[in-house]
C-alpha cells in the first residue's frame, strides 16, 4: 500500500458516526492537499470494514456514484442510519455534518 493510501485511510478511520468529510478535505487532512481524486480511488477500492468510506462525499454533498456501496445497502442508507440529514435535491447536508 502506498504512503498516500496509508495516510488517507488513517484519517478516514477517525471520521466519527454522524459526520462527513469531502474527498478534498480528507486529502488535506492526510497531508496530501489537492489529491481529492486519489482519495476517491482509495475509498472505492477499500474492503477494510474499519474504514467508514460512506462518510466521505463530494464537497457539495453529492454521494459516491450509484452502486459504489451496493453491498452495504447504499451510501445514503448508511448515512441516514447515522443521523445524516439530506437536502431536498438529495445531497447530504455537509455544512451541518462537516468534520472536523
Amino acid at each position: 500500500m502506498t504512503d498516500f493510501a496509508c495516510s488517507v485511510l488513517a484519517v478516514a478511520r477517525k471520521i466519527p458516526p454522524g459526520r462527513l468529510v469531502s474527498y478534498g478535505r480528507l486529502a488535506a487532512l492526510a497531508g496530501w492537499p489537492g489529491r481529492a481524486r486519489g482519495v476517491g480511488f482509495v475509498m472505492r477500492s477499500q474492503t477494510d470494514t474499519t474504514v467508514p468510506c460512506h462518510r466521505v462525499v463530494f464537497a457539495d454533498g453529492r454521494l459516491a456514484p450509484e452502486g459504489t456501496f451496493q453491498n452495504q445497502g447504499g451510501q445514503r442508507a448508511l448515512l441516514e442510519k447515522e443521523g445524516i440529514g439530506f437536502l431536498a435535491d438529495g445531497r447530504a447536508d455537509i455544512k451541518k455534518h462537516l468534520w472536523p
